[in-house]
């Protein structure tokens, strides 16, 4: 044969070059068969061979059902356990606290439905949010907010009262609502402290507010009846903080204290036996969880779900080994970032995990 018909041998061995052994056990790439009938559950853990994003969303489902199965029952007492913790029947009922983080459009959307049954089920142990995240719950008990769209034109929308938020629309009417429902119940909360000398803290603020709304359909209203603490760092940044504002030139003098929640956050997390991470969105409500983890050096599972990315050096986009580096995970800890929007497969998570409760 001649040289013109021969395959070079540099190229043959370039795109010919021979495989090692695949690891035994290696899952192979295979999605779902719509040919038989599936099940939602059948449908999200066929996820885990679908490759991509769909795989990271099974592992957060497989984590989110790590934290909720967990007992201190499930490992031997350790060398110097404390007295309270051997008994066997505390090690059976002492579980992993799930601590919940996300952003205030979450509660805007309808993802706040999916939070609500979270805290009225108590399958959290803390909230950590914005003040969009606290006040929009609330307001969505005084009116309703509406599915509208992206491309609405915001000079329009000004004139006419609407706020827009993505291609959800809320009614400026729903704000003044709020304000009527506030400011009579912040010159009582100033009143308390005046004869008590016992000023707030976000939690204790939002946790009044969560008792005073008695609605059901509110998130922090089970947070009040389930005793779930809610953390709002920045419990101003928002309609709260206007009415804040305003209430504070009409009748001055309520103090709001944020020390004493990054004490009571700190310690939950410092107390916790193990502790897990869900986080949705990022900016403060995921770097304040992650900082508290730091306290016990770590979280022992961690779930985030967000579309940050990590190029700007940003807390928000940064996966999860990030976190390992400066102590907020522990290495080796069971972690993963889901790069999605949220209201997208949070609700699929719940379903494969939480939900699992109430239809069993």
């Amino acid at each position: 044969m001649s040289s013109a018909n021969t395959i070079p041998s540099e190229a043959s061995a370039a795109v010919l070059k021979p495989s090692d052994p695949v690891p035994e056990g290696t899952l192979s790439v295979q999605g779902p068969d719509f040919d038989r009938q599936l099940s939602l559950e059948q449908l999200l853990a066929s996820y885990e061979r679908i490759g991509f994003q769909a795989n990271s969303l099974a592992k957060a489902i497989s984590i989110v059902n790590q934290m909720r199965n967990w007992r201190l029952s499930d490992e031997p007492p350790a060398e110097n356990e404390a007295d309270e913790y051997l008994d066997p029947e505390v090690r059976a009922h002492t579980r992993c606290n799930i601590f919940l983080g996300y952003t205030s459009n979450l509660i805007s959307s309808g993802l706040r439905e999916v939070i609500l049954h979270l805290a009225k089920h108590n399958h959290i142990a803390a909230i950590v949010t914005t003040a969009g995240g606290i006040e929009e719950d609330f307001i969505k008990c005084l009116g309703k907010t509406y599915v509208a769209d992206f491309n609405l034109d915001g000079a329009d929308l000004r004139k006419r009262g609407m706020n827009r938020i993505g291609n959800l629309i809320v009614p400026n009417d729903n704000y003044c609502k709020f304000e009527d429902w506030l400011l009579p119940i912040l010159d009582t909360m100033l009143e308390e402290q005046k004869a008590t000398g016992q000023v707030w803290t976000p939690s204790s603020f939002i946790r009044r507010l969560g008792k005073e709304i008695n609605n059901e359909e509110s998130v922090y209203y089970w947070a009040y009846k389930n005793n779930i603490p809610v953390f709002c760092p920045a419990l101003t940044d928002g309609s709260l903080g206007d009415m804040i504002y305003f209430h504070s030139f009409r009748n001055p003098g309520l103090v709001i204290d944020i020390v004493g929640d990054i004490r009571a956050l700190n310690e939950l997390s410092r107390k916790s036996r193990k502790a897990g991470m869900i986080i949705l969105g990022g900016g403060i409500c995921k770097h304040q969880i992650a900082n508290a983890m730091l306290i016990r050096n770590g979280a022992d599972y961690s779930v985030y779900i967000n579309t940050g990315q990590e190029f700007d050096g940003s807390d928000s986009g940064a996966r999860p080994d990030e976190a390992v580096s400066w102590g907020k995970i522990r290495a080796g800890a069971q972690s993963v970032k889901v790069f999605a929007d949220a209201t997208l497969v949070f609700p699929l998570v719940v379903a494969a995990t939480f939900a699992q409760d109430v239809q069993n």
